[in-house]
């Protein structure tokens, strides 16, 4: 899922090296200022409210690294226990509980010391991606404690959605930290009539947003919210002389893994103020109308099988009748020498596949012309 750099995105990329600013600390800049304006109309796209804050990151992963170290932290308040201060070890297993969680969810739970083994697979309802709420709910019944459940706004192979309303109603019932995976598919909310998919998001204790893909900014740029600053200002504080006290608006340093880093927020500022909700709106509604209508050519070709409907911007689909992960490797092959596309492989529903993602602001109808014709070439071939 790789987008592309706008134009003014680009302009603010360059602004951002050739002003050299470290947004970490509040002392010698203002660039924490423009970060916390960007951060808070992100949240207004996405329709995070007030209660949530949130600060920029690398990418999708470091945005769930943050997440779900405050999460810990909140598991350690949940047992009276301060595990920033005490260690994960203080805090003893955990319960971490998804239906199709991406890859960088284990490497998160290694990461911050709670283990890959912490993450119990939820059936996913049937011919789907996204979690059986009923499951779940048995899951979380079966627990003796709280536990983090993660959900997603958007999987991989075929941009399936959790009902993220259902999932948060759960909490009526068990004590739980909601966090919500929406790397690429919380853009839904930008166009109203795809936006039904992210409903509940405002529900969530931490979301990921990944804007190197379709806010189409420069890498690397994420973003990461919460509703627990507390917590976070915890996990992440940095307290040095030199850096100054930790004032009742943290610095950045305080709040995310890094101290320098660059200001990540200026090309995604310059984009949103160069397009707007519309411009973005457009360029998300684009990509999904563009997806679907290579669906529809290959649903209709007699060499293809489209494994899942095209819910959003992917297009998972594979070669009719019998297929091995040779015959896969081989067309992928045969595609890169054809230099007209790029598609990278995978497995869905234990057949070997291929996915196609829409999410550069250029792709236009003409590339899906080309990029089925490439297609329908190697198949032949």
């Amino acid at each position: 899922m790789t987008g592309g750099a706008t134009p003014a995105s680009l302009a603010g990329d360059w602004l951002t090296s050739a002003y050299d600013q470290n947004p970490a600390s509040g002392m010698d800049s203002s660039a924490q200022d423009l970060e916390r304006e960007t951060v808070g109309w992100l949240g207004e796209l996405f329709g995070l409210g007030a209660e949530f804050s949130g600060a920029f990151v690398t990418g999708a992963t470091m945005s769930t690294v943050t997440g779900l170290a405050i999460a810990r932290e909140w598991l350690g308040e949940r047992a009276g226990v301060a595990v920033s201060e005490e260690g994960a070890a203080a805090l003893g297993p955990v319960a971490v509980l998804s239906g199709s969680p991406h890859s960088s969810i284990s490497k998160a739970l290694s990461f911050l010391g709670m283990g890959r083994s912490a993450l119990r697979k939820v059936p996913e309802l049937p011919g789907r991606e996204a979690v059986d709420v009923a499951k779940l709910d048995e899951m979380l019944g079966a627990l003796d404690g709280p536990a983090i459940v993660v959900a997603n706004a958007g999987t991989v192979n075929t941009v399936d959605f959790d009902d993220l309303r259902a999932i948060a109603a759960l909490k009526e019932q068990h004590d739980f930290w909601l966090h919500v995976d929406a790397a690429f598919g919380g853009f839904a909310a930008l166009a109203p009539e795809h936006a039904t998919l992210t409903a509940g998001l405002d529900q969530a204790d931490s979301v990921v947003v990944d804007l190197h893909k379709w806010l189409n900014v420069p890498y690397d740029s994420a973003v990461q919210f919460t509703r627990r600053r507390d917590l976070q200002l915890r996990v992440f504080s940095n307290n040095a002389a030199y850096l100054g006290e930790i004032g009742e608006i943290p610095d950045f340093l305080h709040l995310t893994p890094e101290n320098s880093r660059r200001l990540r927020a200026l090309p995604a500022w310059f984009s949103l103020v160069a397009y707007g909700r519309d411009g973005h709106r457009e360029i998300v509604e684009r990509c999904v109308e563009l997806a679907r209508d290579l669906g529809r050519r290959l649903d209709g070709s007699p060499r293809w099988q489209v494994l899942a409907p095209v819910r959003l911007n992917v297009v998972c689909f594979t070669l009719a009748g019998d297929v091995t992960q040779a015959r896969i490797d081989a067309l992928v092959d045969g595609i890169a020498e054809d230099g007209t596309t790029f598609l990278t492989p995978t497995v869905y529903d234990g057949r070997p596949a291929l996915r196609a993602a829409f999410s550069n602001w250029r792709t236009t109808a003409a590339d899906v012309e080309r990029v089925f014709g490439a297609l329908e070439r190697v198949a032949a071939g």
